[in-house]
């Protein structure tokens, strides 16, 4: 399929890869395939960025061409890199041919001008890393390129891809400018890490995309043939919601729910309660202090009117930490405890410490000049009598 008539017939055309899209997105996949213009998807992580593009290359019929961006990417790494190992083998190869043409050079300034008039060879086509290559935008293959995770990646990166993105092309100093007479469906992700350069913004069409309303997310989870009744499913996306809710380091994404609702499927749950969900707790929620929090929740969530436990756990994970997990423990200031164990006298009557518990440094006495002669360094130079 090359172009949408509608965006109903997006919308549709999605829900045949199993990406369930509301109106407004698929209205924003329509323009990227009529305009022609890269599309920047910014949003939380795990609300289905990086498998729009996916799934806008099953419903295409592109090939999907990907670039995941890191800290510290540089244009010799995501677009293209030279094959060094190849060029040294090549160079062992030819040592005797090298040889001839520089054997009745008269001088070695002319030597390294011959040398110099063949360095194109080195660095032309044959040499790029064909595998990078594959990441730009050339050839006459029909893609989807996608950039994923643009905003962990340097700045200096984002300065490279301007012509990527503005030109559908990318130079390589060495051996000129690569173009496509296709130009790709280009969508670049972002999970709002960072902020973007106005200039990267400006090639874009932009699109945020926040966690699906209750009724969009069960749809989802329904698509996925998770295994889990309806009624339980229903009652699970509510309860996802409310964790969502809490103030904690990663909220739940919605690959997640459908990785709890498939757990809970294969545990044969029947009915959903505070119990089981905090026995599995963790397939949603990746860290200790979420954990905590979630798990305190989970009562509430599943019956409202239930009552919860002012301190403990209650839900016997076997942590084995050895001390409270109640909320006064988070509110800590750990800045405070770490000037704590720097006041002198800190541990009652010891060694540098005051013996009446006043926290007041003792100062520790001079050694008379005597009592220093008879010291143990004072005794080093002398010989043992025999």
């Amino acid at each position: 399929m090359s172009q949408f008539e509608s965006v109903e017939e997006v919308v549709e055309a999605l829900a045949e890869q199993g990406y369930i899209a509301d109106t407004r997105l698929a209205t924003t996949v329509f323009l990227v395939t009529r305009l022609d213009k890269p599309l920047l998807i910014e949003g939380p992580a795990g609300v289905g960025k990086t498998e729009l593009a996916k799934a806008l290359a099953g419903i295409t019929g592109r090939r999907l061409l990907r670039l995941q961006c890191y800290e510290g990417q540089d244009e010799t790494k995501a677009l293209y890199e030279w094959d060094y190992g190849k060029q040294l083998l090549y160079t062992q190869i030819l040592r005797e041919k090298i040889g001839q043409v520089v054997a009745d050079a008269p001088d070695l300034n002319e030597a390294v001008e011959r040398i110099g008039a063949q360095e194109s060879v080195f660095f032309s086509e044959r040499f790029l890393a064909a595998h990078r290559l594959q990441q730009r935008p050339g050839g006459e293959e029909p893609s989807v390129l996608l950039i994923d995770e643009v905003d962990r990646a340097d700045e200096a990166l984002e300065a490279v891809l301007l012509e990527t993105l503005a030109e559908y092309q990318v130079s390589v100093p060495e051996v000129g400018t690569f173009t496509t007479k296709t130009p790709p469906y280009v969508i670049l992700t972002s999970n709002n890490t960072r902020d973007l350069s106005a200039a990267l913004k400006r090639r874009c069409l932009h699109l945020f995309l926040d966690y699906p309303s209750a009724e969009r997310e069960l749809a989802i989870v329904r698509s996925k043939d998770t295994g889990l009744p309806d009624a339980l499913a229903t009652q699970l996306v509510d309860i996802v919601r409310g964790l969502r809710e809490l103030e904690l380091r990663k909220a739940p994404s919605i690959s997640e729910t459908i990785d709890w609702a498939r757990t809970l499927a294969v545990l044969g749950v029947e009915e959903l309660t505070a119990t089981v969900l905090s026995d599995t707790a963790s397939v949603v929620v990746k860290y200790d202090k979420d954990v905590r929090k979630a798990v305190s929740a989970l009562p509430r969530l599943v019956d409202p009117n239930a009552v919860v436990p002012e301190h403990g756990h209650g839900h016997g994970h076997g942590h084995g930490h050895g001390h409270s997990h109640d909320e006064d423990t988070d509110a800590v200031d750990g800045r405070a405890v770490r000037a704590a164990k720097d006041t002198p006298g800190r541990f009652g009557h010891t060694y540098g410490s005051n013996p009446l518990g006043n926290g007041e440094p003792v100062t520790s006495p001079k050694v008379p000049a005597e009592r220093g002669s008879r010291s143990f360094g004072a005794g080093l130079g002398r010989k043992r009598a025999l």
